[in-house]
């Protein structure tokens, strides 16, 4: 997610401004912030639109204590969930909302997540193999690490890191944990180090950076969660809402330019004369492929180089 580590500055704050702005205008309307982290775009979309309601979700308990203090001077206009956003009906159910005027995602793990030392998300400081969003999930990395058949966890490295190395690196876990169980994070970035040839540890940045990514994707079932959550959080955008996105990789932003092209597509079968009402797209895409954070924002928060943002508004009820 897109807060910078000291000062907490959003990734495309002006941009996803922008974008949601015609949406939230009129009175009473509400955005779901469904990756709130610490409550950057929350905040200031909330300043920026007096009579908007924000409903805030969050896997993470920590997110929502520290967003509560954050967001406290908007109190009356704001609802925080603790939940993953694949239960996002639910939530919206709870609420109260059939349909909302805004959705926006900040895909995967937030800057206080990886400072905080203790979660084990970081490949630069050495702490326990934890990697959960929500620390009262059972799956840890460690339980990954330890367990996983070597052709398992090399898949997980493979599809969920897009590591080349994977098999080298999953048989040299393997190898390590037959001798002691794998406990911290130091540990296993000297293993994935070791398991790479020295050639391809030169470029691309730290050799852990793909692995880590990979065991934090399949302990929070990140993936799984985003492709169940993109189809119900398209489903509750009103007609004129909108929903803006912020992915990180590769497969994040796959998942969502796939399901946002699904919903702008004329579904009119072939042949026939005229467009079907039936057929006719559900949204309207607002970005031509994937817009990337600008050269000064990236120099500001290196941590918003890899985002991708796309955004869509519906444009027609579901039939």
């Amino acid at each position: 997610m897109g807060t910078a580590a000291a000062a907490h500055v959003p990734v495309m704050r002006g941009r996803v401004l922008e974008l949601l702005a015609p949406a939230l205008r009129q009175p009473g309307s509400v955005l779901v912030d469904a990756t709130l982290g610490r409550a950057g775009h929350a905040r200031a979309l909330l300043a920026a639109h007096p009579g908007l309601s924000l409903i805030g979700i969050d896997a993470d308990a920590a997110a929502i204590e520290e967003s509560r203090e954050i967001l406290t001077s908007y109190r009356d206009r704001v609802t925080l969930v603790q939940a993953v956003y694949d239960e996002l009906p639910q939530v919206l159910a709870g609420a109260g909302h059939r349909a909302v005027q805004g959705i926006l995602f900040d895909l995967g793990v937030s800057s206080p997540q990886l400072d905080n030392p203790s979660r084990g998300f970081a490949y630069a400081q050495d702490a326990p193999l934890d990697m959960r969003m929500n620390q009262a999930g059972q799956l840890t990395a460690a339980d990954v690490l330890n367990t996983y058949p070597a052709d398992r966890l090399a898949r997980v490295l493979r599809d969920y890191g897009e590591e080349r190395f994977a098999r080298r690196i999953a048989d040299a876990v393997v190898a390590a944990r037959a001798r002691e169980p794998l406990t911290s994070t130091a540990r296993l970035a000297e293993i994935v180090r070791d398991s790479i040839p020295a050639p391809a540890r030169r470029t691309g940045g730290n050799p852990a950076k793909r692995t880590f990514q990979a065991l934090r994707i399949e302990v929070n079932d990140e993936l799984g969660a985003l492709r169940r959550a993109l189809p119900e959080a398209m489903e509750a955008v009103a007609v004129g809402g909108r929903i803006v996105t912020l992915a990180y990789h590769s497969l994040e932003d796959r998942a969502v330019k796939q399901e946002l092209a699904r919903r702008a597509a004329d579904t009119t079968p072939r042949g026939l004369p005229v467009s079907l009402e039936s057929g006719r797209p559900q949204f309207r895409l607002l970005t031509r492929g994937a817009e990337r954070p600008t050269a000064e924002e990236v120099a500001a928060n290196p941590r918003a180089a890899p985002a991708r943002l796309r955004a869509a508004e519906r444009i027609r009820a579901a039939a």
